[in-house]
């Protein structure tokens, strides 16, 4: 059970919700990173072959102008990173080496945002990945990170 009562399995580092709107979906958002913690939820599943990553932007999600934060969009993007590198990665460890984004329209609140992209090139030590962020089938981020895997010490 989750803190908040709600059951959950386990999954390569996530947690995958059994219960609620969000059962089938996995997240690192239930005690797995502590940011993500503080400013999800966010969500992945995978679908049509790849990843598809969600989250509904609330009032605590956006900037002074009522516009989803740019803060927050980068975090999801990254989240995004590495919910589309999750197979590649094979539930090992990895950090964000490169980041890159750009903002392309302005979101707002109650309406689910979803994040889709590739990888682009796996090797030995890094993964190369691109998505877009889009509302309502609008554009609202680019981005492209680089991953660096990193062998976990036990």
């Amino acid at each position: 059970m989750n803190g908040d009562g709600t059951p959950q399995t386990t999954w390569s580092g996530g947690v995958t919700l059994t219960e609620g709107p969000y059962a089938g979906w996995t997240t690192w958002s239930r005690g797995g990173d502590p940011y993500e913690t503080l400013i999800g939820p966010f969500y992945f599943r995978w679908e049509d072959g790849g990843a598809r990553c969600v989250f509904e932007p609330q009032a605590h999600h956006l900037n002074g102008g009522g516009a989803i934060h740019g803060g927050c969009m980068m975090s999801f993007a990254d989240f995004s990173l590495f919910a589309i590198a999750h197979n590649v990665l094979a539930g090992g460890h990895a950090v964000t080496l490169t980041f890159n984004s750009e903002f392309v329209g302005a979101g707002a609140p109650g309406v689910l945002v979803e994040s889709r992209g590739e990888v682009v090139r796996d090797t030995r030590s890094v993964v190369f990945v691109r998505g877009i962020m889009t509302q309502a089938e609008r554009p609202l981020l680019s981005y492209s990170g680089t991953l660096k895997k990193i062998a976990r010490r036990d």
